[in-house]
């Protein structure tokens, strides 16, 4: 116990004494040094007495997309522990084509009573889909956030990224590198980042290059390695000689067909992805990406959460937040012929 007493304090700095209070639940002790010695028991592995534990303020939904795609799997992951700082417990609910449909999530959240839930990249960012499911969700006093996506008419925040000005930032890059058949690979356009996408390209090109008819260097395919490669095999054959993917996942597979070709990236073909995910920095070559604010817009969208939860509502709009290029190795100068 002696020794288990002194590696607390030594991690905490605080004395020994001061230790055996707070374990005791002795009166005396400031607030930050109190919990400066339950760090210490959580650093150090061990386990807190039931009366130390902190009490859950309640449960919060997550509900993400399949975590195949990094950038989820990194919003999840800042998102349960800010929650989890402030006292709650989150509950990720992830879904995958042909798995549990989001409604099916919300009904499972509904009946153990959560206190808010968070949507990322759900339902809300299909044009197809109707409002109805968040407006009756608002309609029981549930707190809710929508992140990347919007959707007329639902009384909640939402938090996006900026995909027009995404545009603009890789077309910027590219061109300044002398490139002028710039192609765009994006998933199906009836999700609004993927519109908004479409939006700022069309408008960075009329801009940049003075090109106002782009369609033909517009593909719509699957945010995927496979999708990637497809678009950006089209795409080079109307002899675009750069792309912006909609995805670090698809610009891998841009990557991986120009090689297939015998293209050399960034040589013969210059690839730019988008979220600057984990690893990608490590890709061959490091990817040239788009990178969303998942920090912010991640600490954003649980300030808003607690907000509604508190009864102190955030205003009604939506927060968008500016990205930021990052120049790797996978893209460079156009090749002149």
């Amino acid at each position: 116990m002696k020794a288990r007493l002194r590696d607390i304090a030594e991690q905490a700095s605080v004395s020994e004494a001061t230790v055996s209070r707070v374990l005791n639940g002795k009166p005396g002790v400031a607030e930050s040094t109190r919990q400066a010695v339950l760090t210490a028991l959580d650093v150090l592995g061990y386990d807190r007495a039931s009366r130390l534990r902190r009490k859950s303020a309640g449960l919060v939904g997550l509900i993400v997309p399949e975590l195949t795609n990094p950038i989820f799997p990194a919003f999840a992951q800042i998102i349960e522990n800010s929650l989890a700082q402030n006292g709650y417990t989150p509950v990720l609910c992830t879904q995958v084509a042909g798995g549990v449909h989001e409604d099916d999530y919300v009904q499972m959240l509904l009946e153990r009573g959560v206190a808010g839930i968070i949507f990322i990249s759900g339902l809300h960012a299909d044009t197809t889909s109707k409002p109805d499911r968040y407006i009756a969700l608002r309609e029981r006093n549930l707190p809710l956030v929508l992140v990347n996506g919007y959707i007329e008419g639902v009384d909640a925040p939402f938090i996006s990224n900026d995909d027009v000005a995404s545009m603009g930032l890789a077309l910027e890059h590219l061109v300044s590198l002398g490139h002028r058949e710039i192609g765009l690979a994006v998933g199906p356009d009836r999700y609004v980042p993927v519109i908004r996408k479409i939006a700022g390209f069309r408008h960075s090109m009329q801009e940049l290059t003075g090109r106002s008819d782009v369609d033909d260097l517009i593909e719509r395919s699957l945010f995927s390695v496979e999708g990637g490669a497809t678009a950006a095999g089209r795409l080079l054959d109307r002899g675009a000689t750069a792309v912006v993917c909609g995805s670090d996942l698809m610009a891998l597979g841009a990557i991986r067909e120009a090689r297939k070709r015998g293209l050399n990236v960034p040589r013969d073909f210059s690839v730019v992805g988008y979220d600057d995910s984990t690893l990608i920095a490590f890709t061959d070559p490091p990817l040239t990406t788009v990178r969303q604010s998942v920090n912010a817009m991640s600490a954003a969208t649980v300030r808003a959460l607690l907000d509604e939860i508190a009864g102190q509502p955030s205003p009604r709009a939506e927060y968008v937040f500016r990205p930021e290029l990052v120049v790797r190795g996978s893209t460079g100068a156009v090749r002149r012929h």
